[in-house]
């Protein structure tokens, strides 16, 4: 069985496919669309992709991905803990750095403590914190460091200089286990949410208060609602939802039917059981 994901190796989203897949081929990816491309196509039997982070919000590749593919669905939904971690290849003091580099995302849930700790540093956006990490291992005598993960660490031998530098302890990130249709198997977990992505009739007074009425009146909760650009003209858009799944499946049902014949279309992803994967013990150390 071949599993994508998006790499490189150790990246977290390589994490996130571990706890789901840890005995499978698991095949890096440059990128969410090529993921999903090769999975549409039938080359790989599931895709595991980064959907949304607590301090960054949404990866809209993966949401604008999967709206031009609407033959994929989602599976089970990963929720990972992201630990950031200030990687150098030997131990220096923190004024010594003079240049940081890691993933956009992994910068922005960093920024208070390069803010407070490292000012006089350049940060240098790349393709991936692992990316960062291989650097850093492979230009020791240069006065860099990384952001990655623990996993990235030990991977490649670099001294951790600070651990947990995230802006928030409780920074986690979704993601998202996409499969075809015909490679889906029965599950015995419950689904605990259901996620719809729907394009209004017209652009026109009401028509979204129309649509979530039909949510509304049946007391289905929803726990996000998030607006995407179509990319066919400025101010049309199409919606993400998601659902809460404590409901009779009948009710969901019967408002996506009542969406429709308000003349919305409504692609259904699925619903699916989400594993919280556990917190590792945090190993202390000064700065």
């Amino acid at each position: 069985m071949k599993v994508g994901y998006l790499g490189p190796q150790r990246s977290f989203t390589y994490q996130a496919a571990g706890t789901s897949f840890a005995t499978e081929d698991l095949v890096a990816y440059p990128s969410i669309p090529t993921c999903l491309k090769d999975l549409e196509a039938g080359f790989l039997d599931f895709g595991v992709v980064p959907l949304e982070n607590s301090l960054e919000g949404s990866v809209h590749a993966t949401i604008d991905s999967l709206f031009h593919r609407p033959g994929l669905q989602v599976v089970r939904e990963i929720i990972l803990p992201i630990k950031q971690q200030l990687l150098t290849a030997k131990e220096r003091p923190l004024s010594e750095i003079r240049r940081v580099l890691s993933h956009p995302q992994a910068l922005a849930q960093s920024q208070a403590f390069l803010e407070e700790y490292l000012p006089q540093a350049q940060l240098e956006a790349v393709a991936s914190t692992t990316h960062a990490a291989q650097y850093v291992q492979t230009h020791p005598e240069e006065a860099v460091a990384a952001i990655a993960s623990k996993d990235a660490a030990g991977h490649y031998g670099l001294t951790i200089a600070q651990q947990d530098i995230q802006d928030n302890a409780g920074n986690q990130t979704r993601f998202w286990v996409v499969a075809r249709p015909d490679r889906m198997k029965q599950s015995f977990e419950p689904a605990v949410k259901q996620t719809l992505l729907l394009t209004l009739p017209s652009n026109q007074p009401g028509a979204l208060y129309q649509v979530l009425q039909a949510f509304g009146w049946r007391k289905i909760d929803l726990s996000k609602i998030e607006s995407r650009p179509l990319k066919t003209s400025l101010g049309e858009y199409f919606f993400v939802v998601d659902l809460v799944c404590d409901k009779d499946p009948l009710l969901i049902a019967n408002a996506i039917t009542e969406i429709q014949l308000l003349g919305a279309t409504v692609q259904n992803l699925g619903a699916y059981p989400i594993t919280l994967v556990a917190e590792k013990p945090r190993e202390e150390t000064g700065l």
